[in-house]
C-alpha cells in the first residue's frame, strides 16, 4: 500500500524521520541550522561534511529552486526561432535515435523540474576545482563546458584564486534527487563560494566571510561566457555583491539590471552558502524536444517523468500510464512503495506517449553583456552611406556638357546682325526641344542664374549664328518655351 506524505516540500521534509530506508545511501544529511550558526570559526571540514552543510539549506528551500518551466501539450509545430540541430534532418534524426544514439551526444529530456537526461557526462576532475560529490555531478555536455569555462577564465584573472568547489548536479540518468526540486535534467549546478582559502568556512552569515571580488569575477564570467538562464543566491549575498560591483565602478544600470526577482540573479531562500546556477541547453534542450516523439523507438529510454501528487499510489500511477508497479519502482529506483509529495517518478512506457508533456521549443536570449561590450552589435546596423553616392554618379558624367555650352553662349551676342530676316521656325523649335534635356542635366548642380541661358546649344550652332543674336526674337523664344531658361534671359 502505498503512503503519500502531507501536502507541500517543506512539510515533506519535516516528516523525513519517518521515511524507510532509501535504496541508495544518501549524500546529505541534515544538519541542524543552530550547528551552523555555533561554528563560526574558519575550520576546515571534510568535503562531505561541507556538502552535508550546504545542501542542509538547500533542503530547507526545496520549494525555492527558482520558477518551474511552462509545460505545452505535445506538438509537430515548427519552433519560429533558431535551429540548434540543423545538421539534422528529421529522417536523419529519427534513423540516429533508433540506430545509434549516442552519436546525438547530451540530451535534456522534459523539464528541470521533472526532467531527466540521455547520454549524460560526467564532470571531471581539474586543478581550478573540485567536484564534491563526482556520483551525483552528472551533466549535460553543454552544462560541464559552461561551468568550466566560467570558472577557468576567473583563474586566468586571477592566477592564485583557490579552487572552486562544484557540488551536485544531477544523477547519472537524471530525474528526482532529494532534497532538491531541480537539478533533474543535467542543466543545474550548485557552487560554492569563493573564499580567502581552499577551505570553505562554516558560518551562517557567509557573506561575511567570502572573497568578494572573485565571487564577482565568477558572475561577470558565467553573464559574458555562458549561457546562463539564472543565478539563485540568499538576498543578503546579493547585497554585498551589488556594493562591490558598484565600488569598483561597474555600469549602475547594468548592475540594476542583473538583481531582482524578475532579473538574472534572482533570491532564493536557503541559497546563502552557494550559488544555484541554471543553463540554457541550446542543443541538448532541442534535442530533447524534437525526441519526444521518437521515444518508443527505444524501448529503454520510452519514459515518462511523474510528480507525486497528494493520493497518488504506484498502482494508480502505473495504470494511468499503463505500466507497471515493478517497471516503476526499478526505473526509479525505489526500495519500497511509499512515495513523498513532490518527488518524480520514472514512469517506463509500453508505447508512444502522446499526451504527456513537452518543454515547448528553446529559444536562447542575448547575453546581458556589460556596457563596454555590448556595442559590438549596433555597429553593423549604423553603417547606410552608401544612399548620397548614386547622387555623384548621376551629376560627374553631365558635367562636360555645360563646360563647353556656356563659352559659346557667352559669345554668340557679341558678333553682329547683318540680316535678321529668315526665322526659321524648325530651329526654334528644335532649340525648344533639346532646352528640357540640357537642362535636366544641369538641375542637381544649379550653380548662378548666368549659366542658365544655354540657348545655342543645338545640334549645330555654326550653321546658324545669326539667329541667337536678336533681342527680339530672344523674347519671343521665351514665349514659346516657357518656364524655360530663355525666360531668364530677359
Amino acid at each position: 500500500m502505498t503512503i503519500a506524505s502531507s501536502e507541500g516540500s517543506p512539510p515533506a521534509e519535516a516528516t523525513a524521520p519517518a521515511v524507510p530506508p532509501s535504496p541508495e545511501p544518501l549524500p546529505v544529511t541534515n544538519t541542524p541550522a543552530e550547528t551552523l550558526a555555533a561554528a563560526p570559526s574558519p575550520a576546515t571540514p571534510s568535503a562531505e561534511t561541507e556538502e552535508e552543510d550546504d545542501e542542509e539549506s538547500a533542503d530547507a528551500s526545496e520549494g525555492a529552486e527558482g520558477e518551474e518551466e511552462t509545460e505545452t501539450s505535445t506538438d509537430t509545430s515548427v519552433p519560429s526561432g533558431p535551429s540548434y540541430t540543423a545538421e539534422y534532418s528529421d529522417e536523419a534524426l529519427t534513423e540516429m535515435w533508433k540506430k545509434e544514439p549516442k552519436a546525438l551526444g547530451s540530451i535534456s529530456v522534459g523539464f528541470v523540474h521533472s526532467g531527466r537526461m540521455v547520454n549524460s557526462v560526467q564532470f571531471p576532475q581539474g586543478d581550478a576545482w573540485i567536484v564534491v560529490s563526482p556520483e551525483l555531478a552528472w551533466a549535460t555536455q553543454e552544462t560541464i563546458d559552461y561551468t568550466i569555462r566560467a570558472i577557468r577564465e576567473v583563474r586566468a584573472a586571477y592566477p592564485k584564486a583557490p579552487a572552486l568547489r562544484v557540488n551536485q548536479i544531477s544523477s547519472r540518468d537524471g530525474g528526482y534527487l532529494r532534497p532538491h526540486k531541480s537539478h533533474q535534467s543535467g542543466r543545474d549546478v550548485d557552487l560554492g563560494f569563493y573564499y580567502p582559502t581552499v577551505d570553505p568556512i562554516r558560518a551562517r552569515e557567509r557573506e561575511k566571510y567570502i572573497d568578494l571580488e572573485l565571487n564577482w569575477a565568477l558572475i561577470k564570467s558565467l553573464i559574458q561566457h555562458t549561457d546562463v538562464q539564472m543565478i539563485l543566491v540568499d538576498k543578503r549575498v546579493q547585497k554585498v555583491l551589488r556594493e562591490y560591483a558598484l565600488s569598483k565602478g561597474e555600469d549602475p544600470k547594468w548592475v540594476a539590471s542583473l538583481f531582482g526577482d524578475s532579473a538574472l540573479i534572482k533570491h532564493a531562500r536557503g541559497h546563502r552558502d552557494h550559488f544555484h546556477v541554471r543553463f540554457y541547453n541550446p542543443r541538448a534542450q532541442e534535442l530533447g524536444w524534437r525526441i519526444a516523439p521518437l521515444l518508443a523507438l527505444q524501448p529503454d529510454q520510452n519514459m515518462v517523468m511523474h510528480r507525486v501528487r497528494s493520493g497518488d499510489t504506484l498502482g494508480g500511477i502505473a495504470l494511468r500510464y499503463g505500466s507497471g508497479v515493478q517497471a516503476i519502482k526499478k526505473a526509479s529506483r525505489l526500495r519500497g512503495t511509499f512515495l513523498r509529495i513532490g518527488q518524480v517518478l520514472a514512469v517506463p512506457l509500453r508505447g508512444p506517449c502522446t499526451r504527456c508533456p513537452v518543454p515547448p521549443p528553446v529559444i536562447v536570449p542575448p547575453r546581458k553583456l556589460p556596457p563596454e561590450l555590448a556595442p559590438a552589435a549596433p555597429a553593423v546596423a549604423s553603417t547606410p552611406p552608401p544612399a548620397p553616392a548614386p547622387v555623384e554618379t548621376a551629376v560627374a558624367p553631365v558635367e562636360p556638357a555645360p563646360s563647353a555650352s556656356p563659352t559659346e553662349t557667352a559669345a554668340a551676342p557679341v558678333e553682329p546682325t547683318p540680316a535678321a530676316t529668315e526665322p526659321t521656325p524648325a530651329p526654334a523649335e528644335s532649340t525648344a526641344s533639346s532646352k528640357p534635356a540640357v537642362l535636366s542635366a544641369q538641375e542637381p548642380p544649379a550653380p548662378a542664374p548666368a549659366l542658365q541661358p544655354v540657348e545655342t546649344t543645338e545640334p549645330a550652332p555654326e550653321q546658324m549664328p545669326a539667329h541667337a543674336a536678336s533681342p527680339v526674337e530672344k523674347s519671343e523664344r521665351g514665349t514659346l518655351t516657357a518656364g524655360s531658361a530663355a525666360g531668364t534671359v530677359q
